[in-house]
């Protein structure tokens, strides 16, 4: 793999806040947990249709079984637990576009922005930095929750990760994100709320400011190492690490 410009590997895991990225040119943000409440929803959605297929013997699984196995991961990570080999092909494209229905129906009434979104999108517009959402979901669904949300057309590039080489956890979607945008890791910063992502941005060479959104174990979150910990887009952590940025600006 070619790393784009700005990857160090000496900084890789060694950022303690995102002061030393300054000027800052480029936000680059996940989705599903992190511009929204959209992971209890995947829950939900598969918590429905899995008893259908036999899972776990048909027995509820619990979210935090969601969160370990499922949150943030690649689909193809996700079907080595799902399926056995006696699911085809056709199998596994209907049970996707099953659980994409169920989604888009809960989605419609209960879908959430995480607090504070608008006003960080406001903020990051207003200085004119390039942004993108890079997130592990099909594209489907990533277009579905953009939409819903009204950010269409806020993000300048949306990066699949079965459209790279490498999905989450390896850095290749937010190396291509960068390089799309023209823009270099020593000048960006990420958004993320699962163990996956973070290790991307990280690996990516960025540091990552992570959500506690979607996995409330804060303590495998640290282990992937992200510049610190938020709440959500309200958190006084963030506001002050945002405004020593546009002080060293």
């Amino acid at each position: 793999m070619i790393l784009e410009p700005g990857y160090e590997n000496d900084k890789v895991g060694k950022f303690d806040d995102i002061s030393g990225i300054a000027p800052l040119q480029t936000v680059l943000f996940d989705i599903d947990g992190t511009l929204c409440h959209s992971e209890s929803l995947h829950y939900l959605a598969l918590k429905e249709l899995l008893p259908t297929i036999g899972f776990n013997n048909g027995i509820p699984f619990t979210k935090e079984f969601y969160v370990k196995n499922f949150s943030g991961k690649h689909n193809s990570e996700i079907e080595v637990s799902l399926f056995s080999k006696d699911h085809d092909d056709a199998f596994k494209l209907k049970f996707g576009d099953d659980l994409f229905e169920i989604f888009k129906r809960l989605a419609v009434e209960q879908l959430e922005p995480v607090k504070g979104l608008n006003k960080m999108c406001e903020w990051i517009k207003k200085r004119g930095y390039k942004r993108a959402a890079v997130t592990n979901c099909p594209r489907k669904n990533a277009e579905f929750i953009l939409k819903t949300l009204g950010l269409t057309d806020f993000f300048d590039v949306l990066v699949i990760g079965n459209e790279c080489e490498n999905p989450k956890p390896f850095p290749d979607p937010y190396l291509k994100a960068l390089q799309l945008l023209g823009e270099s890791a020593a000048h960006a910063f990420v958004f993320e709320d699962s163990v996956c992502g973070i290790k991307s941005g990280v690996a990516a060479g960025m540091p990552v400011i992570g959500l506690t959104t979607s996995n409330k174990d804060q303590k495998s979150l640290l282990e992937a190492k992200p510049a610190f910990l938020i709440k959500d887009y309200e958190d006084p952590k963030l506001w002050t690490a945002l405004e020593q940025l546009d002080n060293l600006a």
